[in-house]
């Protein structure tokens, strides 16, 4: 059995799955243990609830390693997670997950979004400063925005919280760029935009889809400790 937690990374998940795998939404603490117990051989970790409620917690991440289940995580909470426990044997995949182990990122946020429910698709509200980040880049590498331009607008767009992060908010709160360029500049990012959480979680899909479940046998012991039970 392979498990998937995906969410507003990749809403249209079902598209790309194989047969074999079982979508499950966003994991909470305790989610993956569970899976863990119900027999998964191989799990990918790419969104996880936090604002409300408690985050995946590495211990259990350790826990599902330490009974050789093949632990995969990228694009949002999974490329965090596998960021912090990919020496224990948590698999990173994509850019986004790249980032943060070489420490080039480093806030927890930059993959945060604003997004609907379930029931409505996960719909996106806001954009995360990792798309933020990928699509000045290939705006750049296009040369349809200028280095100076990405600069100023990536200041801005950090500075701001991830629940009011938009194009039209970051544009239009950047006092160097001219109101002759506002208009423009909006059609060409929204025009080009880079959805990396996206593009990585797809990367995650393809790799559990063609893990056997087999996981390297554990370099760490795992601790029963006063906050962990068995029962």
């Amino acid at each position: 059995m392979k498990v998937i937690f995906v969410g507003p990374s990749l809403p249209d998940a079902r598209r790309f799955v194989a047969e074999d795998m079982i979508i499950r939404p966003p994991a909470t603490q305790g989610d993956v243990r569970l899976a863990v117990d119900e027999g998964a051989r191989a799990i990918g970790l790419i969104d996880g609830a936090f604002e409300y409620v408690a985050p995946v917690w590495h211990k259990e991440i350790l826990y599902g390693l330490s009974k050789g289940v093949a632990i995969f995580g990228a694009a949002s909470m999974g490329a965090l997670r596998a960021a912090e426990c990919h020496t224990f044997g948590m698999t990173g995949i994509g850019e986004i997950f790249k980032a943060y182990a070489a420490e080039t990122l480093v806030d927890d946020a930059d993959v945060a979004l604003l997004h609907g429910p379930e029931e409505l698709g996960y719909v996106a509200i806001t954009i995360p400063m990792v798309n933020v980040d990928a699509t000045l880049a290939r705006c750049c590498a296009d040369g349809l925005v200028s280095d100076r331009e990405a600069r100023w607008l990536k200041e801005i767009a950090r500075s701001l919280f991830f629940k009011v992060r938009s194009w039209n908010t970051i544009v239009r709160n950047c006092p160097q760029i001219r109101s002759t360029r506002t208009e423009e500049l909006l059609r060409i990012l929204n025009n080009n935009y880079v959805d990396q959480k996206k593009a990585d979680a797809i990367a995650l899909i393809e790799a559990l889809r063609r893990s056997d479940g087999r996981s390297p046998p554990p370099s760490f012991v795992f601790n029963q400790t006063s906050l962990w039970s068995d029962g």
